[in-house]
């Protein structure tokens, strides 16, 4: 009976680990590429983090990118990666209760810099290298996930969408189903995020994969010993993408176990090969 058991519930953990089998979406762009993490930037420069100078700056050296796209109060989408603007801007508001207007007197960091428009920084990508749109939601994901999808369908250029929320993933599957999906993952258990221990549990080791179905996992490279992204990789082949890389030897080792590299804070060798156009 006992083994019965055993054998039922590694059954129903390998069925819920199961990403999208399906290979109807090319990851063909994305395969080892060089992503710059929320452009090439520097906080200590005049091209901080999600800035348009650190798009351009990932533009001229032929980087992929990154970057975090969040609804205003006044439902503009922004590109901007916290959910407060203490750490960019130096103000103790949230993102989400200010309207694009007043987002405009803050500038990121100590540059002239403002949060940009997701509209701006995909009219200055245009299609010339690949983009990894991370819709930045916690529990309440549809309102930014759905803006996100409309503005994407009229862009003509190569993308992928990944969030940490599931739900994402799902509403993307049900209404856009030939967009690239990435499921965003870590250990939760070393997260502050507020949340019940199985909920943890259950994102940590990729068990809601069954029903988001995602194209690949982006998980954090420091992390890639977690059973359940063993288990992913192993059982399924499934693409990976790895965050944070922060220097070259962390490029070396990631190149062992994951597809795709988004990375910050150092300069990789390699990056013109990623240039679409």
């Amino acid at each position: 009976m006992a083994v019965a058991i055993i054998i039922g519930l590694l059954g129903l953990s390998v069925y819920m680990l199961r990403p999208e089998t399906e290979k109807t979406r090319s990851f063909a762009a994305f395969d080892n590429t060089m992503i710059a993490h929320r452009g090439l930037f520097n906080n200590n420069s005049d091209a901080p983090e999600n800035s348009l100078a650190a798009f351009r700056n990932a533009l001229e050296h032929g980087f992929g990118m990154e970057l975090d796209v969040q609804l205003t109060k006044d439902g503009k989408l922004v590109v901007f990666h916290d959910f407060d603007l203490k750490r960019m801007c130096g103000v103790h508001k949230k993102l989400t209760e200010l309207t694009y207007a007043e987002l405009e007197q803050y500038s990121l960091k100590n540059s002239t810099e403002k949060i940009p428009l997701f509209s701006d920084v995909l009219e200055l990508v245009n299609g010339k290298v690949p983009l990894v749109v991370e819709i930045k939601v916690d529990f309440d994901y549809k309102a930014t996930t759905e803006a996100a999808a409309a503005m994407l369908s009229e862009y003509k250029g190569v993308y992928c969408m990944e969030c940490f929320n599931p739900l994402a993933l799902v509403w993307y599957r049900k209404h856009f189903p030939k967009v690239l999906r990435g499921q965003l993952s870590m250990d939760f258990f070393q997260s502050e995020d507020k949340m019940p221990q199985i909920v943890r549990f259950f994102l940590t080791n990729l068990l809601l994969n069954f029903w988001a179905k995602p194209d690949f996992i982006s998980y954090n490279h420091k992390d890639r010993q977690i059973r359940g992204f063993r288990m992913c990789r192993k059982l399924f082949g499934v693409k990976t993408a790895a965050w944070t890389i922060k220097s070259e030897a962390e490029l070396q080792t990631a190149r062992e176990t994951f597809d795709m590299f988004i990375f910050d804070s150092f300069l990789p060798k390699e990056g013109e090969k990623v240039r679409l156009s």
